[in-house]
């Protein structure tokens, strides 16, 4: 196996300059050892050839019981911070006819036609959300993510999963937990204490749905396992994984693509235009920014060789980057870091993975994120971030791409980039207002003067 050349490369946890990262790491070969929050260390994988090689064939699992040592042997603690990525045992992680047996029960849950049945729903509850916004004052900064992008999703994937409304019900907590599940700069106390009210959610939701049956997918989950396909710790688990993965990655899909479309207006008015399609725009949105930034851990079940001289050890843990993938100049030419709803090349990432573990829930993301846009642009055409000059802040995270907050003004600006007129004339009226105090307030203060002269 080759050396590195170089240390060890320690990945922020924040996520704050992920691409940066991304690109040093580039720089320094195929596949770079680094060190992954909590002093674990693994390869990091960036280029779109490779990743596809690497989670398409055989020479990789995901299952770090069967396959990665130091966590069979106890030499990776089970409190370490991001262990429940691991520990988890769902289709994701399985490997082999574990993951086929896994996978199958779901399979049917994510087919065109039942899509196609949601859609009508998923059009109310789109429309529902942006009936919620047309009662913002004009004017006022919206957070696009927290008002629109998360809540639509969350509701898609609640009904699908047949979660019971109600503040004080799972719906609500489950919305809570998963804000935290992809935060990798979390401390381990909270991480720990996530992962337990995740766990109980999860357990009270079950012995609900044993109770009230009904045309749902944790229904169809609760069959499997009556039926012996699957246990009850991979019922849970499995759980987990569609719940946040069905709620996380869609919300940052429409939460990116938005904030790109609204970056880059030449590219929003190809799409406006006809010369572009919404699809050309998530196709782009999907290279550019990937929802998910990495695959859980993989790990060598062979020894890999990556190129003469360069080896990964059989055991040893690799990630596979999405975002790298998605900007691999290799494939995408010298502007891959540009957002471009034309590029020919868009539809070449793995943001929904690739191979046996390509996600099942491509159909309904794309479907719901294609509703979500244009129903929003058509709403608010004026649509417009809040302060261009200022990009928001991104999520702390190393796994999940979006931002803290997505500020926008709904009515958009002028041409000049002030006050729409509404607000202008607002801003003048408050102007003139000021200017007349002032003058008011010059000539007391004149009579006064006068007053005091004259007593002298």
């Amino acid at each position: 196996m080759a050396q590195q050349a170089c240390p060890f490369l320690s990945i922020d946890p924040t996520g704050h300059d992920l691409y940066g990262e991304i690109s040093r790491i580039r720089a320094q070969g195929p596949a770079v050892e680094v060190e992954l929050p909590g002093g674990v260390r693994a390869w990091w994988i960036t280029g779109l050839e490779l990743n596809k090689r690497l989670l398409a064939g055989p020479e990789t699992s995901k299952d770090a019981y069967q396959h990665w040592p130091a966590w069979i042997n106890g030499d990776i603690s089970r409190t370490w911070p991001l262990a429940i990525w691991v520990s988890v045992r769902n289709m994701v992680t399985a490997y082999g006819s574990d993951h086929s047996r896994l996978r199958k029960p779901m399979s049917a849950a994510f087919t065109k036609r039942r899509v196609d049945a949601l859609l009508p729903r998923v059009q109310e509850i789109v429309d529902r959300a942006l009936d919620a916004l047309e009662h913002v004052p004009e004017g006022e900064v919206v957070d696009l993510r927290a008002a629109f992008a998360a809540p639509v999703p969350h509701e898609v994937v609640c009904e699908l999963f047949g979660v019971p409304p109600g503040e004080d019900g799972p719906r609500a907590a489950l919305y809570r937990i998963i804000s935290r599940f992809f935060d990798t700069a979390i401390s381990l106390e909270d991480a720990q204490a996530n992962a337990v009210d995740l766990y109980g959610t999860l357990t009270a939701f079950l012995r609900y749905k044993r109770e009230h049956p009904a045309d749902d997918l944790t229904t169809a989950l609760i069959a499997a396992h009556d039926e012996g396909s699957i246990g009850e710790q991979e019922l849970m688990d499995n759980l987990i994984l569609l719940l946040t993965a069905g709620f996380e990655t869609t919300v940052n899909l429409i939460d990116n693509t938005v904030h790109s479309l609204l970056s880059h207006p030449d590219q929003l008015d190809l799409v406006r235009s006809g010369k572009a399609t919404w699809e050309d725009a998530l196709e782009e949105s999907l290279r550019f920014e990937a929802p998910g930034a990495m695959s859980g851990l993989r790990y060598a079940v062979e020894d890999i060789e990556i190129e003469p001289g360069l080896t990964i050890p059989k055991g040893d843990p690799l990630v596979v980057s999405f975002a790298g993938a998605g900007r691999d100049p290799e494939r995408h030419g010298p502007d891959a870091e540009r957002f471009d709803v034309a590029r020919v090349t868009s539809r070449d990432h793995v943001s929904f993975g690739h191979g046996v573990h390509h996600c099942l829930g491509r159909p309904l993301a794309m479907a719901e994120a294609t509703v979500a846009l244009t129903s929003l642009f058509a709403r608010f055409p004026r649509l417009a971030l809040a302060d261009p000059s200022r990009p928001p802040e991104r999520l702390r995270s190393i796994i999940s791409t979006g931002h803290e907050a997505l500020p926008v003004l709904l009515h958009g600006r002028d041409p000049d980039g002030g006050p729409r007129p509404q607000e202008a004339a607002g801003t003048e009226e408050a102007a003139e207002t000021e200017e007349v105090a002032e003058a008011e307030e010059v000539a007391e203060t004149e009579e006064v003067a006068e007053a005091e002269a004259a007593e002298a």
